[in-house]
């Protein structure tokens, strides 16, 4: 069983092989995350496990040598799951705050462990949620993959970031959501501590975006008041997301955080970002010819009106929360007014 990394000299970035993962299981009818099953046991509200299936592993093998410009290496890091809650079914905004917040606590431990590692360059954390996204387990979980070099988008982002701040003396991030404040009418939510958008480039339909207000680099650097902050406006987003269409709506929630390679990045600022496929309760939009030929994505509507729509159904969000006994720490736009 082969964990590589091979070099594709025409994009000039790193593709993930590993061979083992062709086997891992598609739904089991046994669920493998919920309590007394073999690998997780008993007593425990956030369980952090290895992946049975890692796509990069400490002991990892290559299947063929390097060739010149195809160069391959062995695919070293860590791949971890982290199973949020006993509960086999439901979404973040169903897990007690406290719980929430304990979940963000061990993602920024898990960000500064796996990052001591100094073969490993970035820790990205991440969570898929639905059929539409391709998750093999139903069982709420996220992913963290501790790579040994720095993905191309997270790049293009520390460049981007790096020159601004150069050229203007100011952070890239808290500019934008200068913007979006200003602007007003693409914001979602907002509390004390961060700031939930819609943003003016969106490529995905319902595609909307979390900054921290202060300008921090990792989830490690947040203080418990903001950690909590940001429990309250994951609860929010997620509850929003399935009350938009009355579904429970799949996504790819990454979270961009600074490299761990021990570089200067005082210039970047963590956020999260969104990723729903659907366009509407029964289509999905597939990333076709346009984006995955040319790389550019096409934007079916105007990124305002799917923001408007966002608002009503935070609105509606924050009642059916409010219902169940949990005062959210802000405010949606159509709630203020």
């Amino acid at each position: 069983m082969a964990n590589e990394l091979r070099w594709n000299p025409i994009l000039g970035e790193w593709i993930i092989v590993a061979s083992k993962r062709e086997t891992r299981p598609w739904r089991p009818k046994t669920c493998p995350f919920c309590p007394g099953s073999e690998e997780t046991g008993y007593g425990w509200k956030i369980k952090v496990l290895p992946n049975r299936f890692p796509a990069l592993r400490t002991d990892a093998q290559t299947s063929i040598e390097s060739h010149g410009i195809y160069m391959v290496k062995p695919a070293y890091g860590y791949c971890e799951v982290i199973v949020e809650t006993p509960m086999h079914e439901g979404d973040l905004c169903d897990i007690e705050i406290n719980n929430l917040k304990e979940f963000i606590d061990v993602l920024a431990e898990r960000f500064v462990k796996l990052g001591s590692d100094p073969k490993i360059k970035y820790v990205f954390e991440f969570r898929n949620k639905g059929a539409a996204i391709g998750v093999s387990l139903h069982h709420p979980h996220s992913q963290i993959y501790a790579l040994p070099f720095i993905p191309p988008r997270i790049k293009r982002e520390l460049k981007n970031a790096k020159k601004f701040w150069s050229k203007r003396g100011i952070c890239l991030f808290c500019h934008v959501i200068k913007l979006e404040k200003d602007f007003g009418k693409r914001i979602i939510y907002e509390n004390d501590h961060f700031i939930q958008f819609l943003p003016f480039f969106a490529m995905w339909p319902y595609e909307t975006h979390i900054y921290p207000k202060r300008h921090v680099q990792s989830l490690n650097m947040l203080s418990d008041e903001e950690r909590y902050a940001l429990a309250d406006v994951l609860k929010v987003a997620t509850k929003t997301y399935n009350t938009l269409f009355d579904t429970s709506l799949p996504y790819i929630m990454a979270i961009h955080q600074k490299p761990t390679d021990g570089k200067d990045y005082s210039f970047y600022h963590m956020h999260i970002e969104f990723y729903p496929p659907n366009r509407d309760k029964e289509k999905v939009k597939y990333a076709a010819g346009i984006e995955w030929g040319a790389g550019t994505f096409t934007y079916d509507a105007l990124p305002e009106e799917r923001a408007r729509q966002l608002q009503r159904a935070c609105v509606k969000a924050i009642r059916e929360l409010a219902s169940k006994s949990y005062k959210p720490f802000g405010v949606c736009k159509e709630y203020m007014q």
